[in-house]
């Protein structure tokens, strides 16, 4: 048994991938601008980076809802749901390798005590501080994706999607990489040389901490473990209710769940299928979050017990 998304959040859906798409503009934006005030600065490069990188969960979550949508196929009976979990692999393992590289670089900076210099650049004229440009540059790009990560998180959360989830708490925490660069800028200016490898050190250890953490849930979901709360290797309640629920209902069965993008599998493994089974009855929670509850199988018991 087996069903799509309803209509309500389908609107949702469409709502995050109009919001993505705005945010890759806006992006594009601010990687055109800290690029061209960037200089030399180690804090501006690593900012400049990060803002790369954020393009990728954008750019995977639009293709996996495009693949989403598609119908099961004969090389593909079971449909494309996964692909979701797929990309958030992909935006994972991007996030965790640059943001690993990035910190080994700021640390050899501040190992062979490397002194960045910022010079005044012309402009209409008059001699300007490159770095007032640089702090500008910064804090235009803390601003949109602050907006906008606040306005996907909800989202993310009614549609269970862990790319959109991720991409909305790297957006909303953006403002701090901003500050971080900023800082490093000043510091420069004010003559403390190893601000700027600091600046960076922290950027980079923000992408590494939210890349690491996204595999290890990627990770888990690829290998079908049991459904995790969004954002976070902890089991899922509303997942263990629904598991108590069948376990209540087929006595001596073993259940098991696993995450299909955002959707949940189960399988009763030693209980006979009693025909057409109506899913939103058998959901515990709340009933407009039934729809997550997708499909229902029922197999020969095994001799491995996976109840507990």
């Amino acid at each position: 048994m087996r069903r799509a998304i309803p209509a309500e959040i389908e609107a949702d859906l469409r709502r995050a991938v109009r919001l993505e798409w705005w945010t890759i503009a806006w992006m594009i934006s601010i990687i055109t601008l800290i690029g061209l005030a960037m200089g030399s600065s180690q804090a501006m490069k690593t900012a400049w980076v990060e803002d790369v990188l954020s393009l990728i969960p954008s750019l995977v979550f639009l293709l996996a809802v495009h693949f989403e949508r598609k119908a099961p196929t004969e090389r593909f009976p079971y449909g494309y749901h996964r692909v979701n979990s797929l990309a958030f692999l992909v935006a994972a393992v991007a996030l965790s390798v640059m943001g690993t590289v990035l910190l080994v670089e700021s640390g050899l900076s501040l190992i062979r005590a490397e002194h960045v210099t910022i010079p005044p650049v012309q402009i209409l004229g008059k001699d300007i501080w490159l770095g007032w440009l640089m702090v500008a540059a910064l804090a235009y790009s803390t601003v949109p994706p602050v907006i906008l990560g606040r306005m996907k998180l909800p989202l993310a959360r009614r549609l269970q999607d862990e790319v959109l989830h991720t991409d909305a708490l790297m957006q909303k925490a953006d403002w701090m990489t901003g500050l971080a660069g900023i800082a490093g800028i000043i510091g420069i200016g004010l003559g403390y040389w190893w601000a700027d490898a600091v600046a960076a050190g922290i950027i980079s250890f923000s992408i590494l901490h939210d890349g690491i953490t996204a595999l290890r849930i990627a990770v888990a979901e690829l290998a079908d473990g049991a459904p995790r709360e969004l954002g976070s290797t902890r089991l899922e309640e509303e997942g263990e209710a629904l598991k108590a629920r069948l376990l209540e209902l087929y006595p001596g069965a073993q259940v098991r769940l696993r995450d299909s993008g955002r959707f949940i599998m189960a399988q009763v493994c030693g209980a006979s299928s009693p025909g057409a089974v109506d899913l939103d009855s058998l959901w515990p929670g709340k009933p407009e979050r039934s729809w997550r509850f997708a499909q229902l199988s029922f197999a020969p018991r095994e001799t491995e017990d996976f109840s507990a």
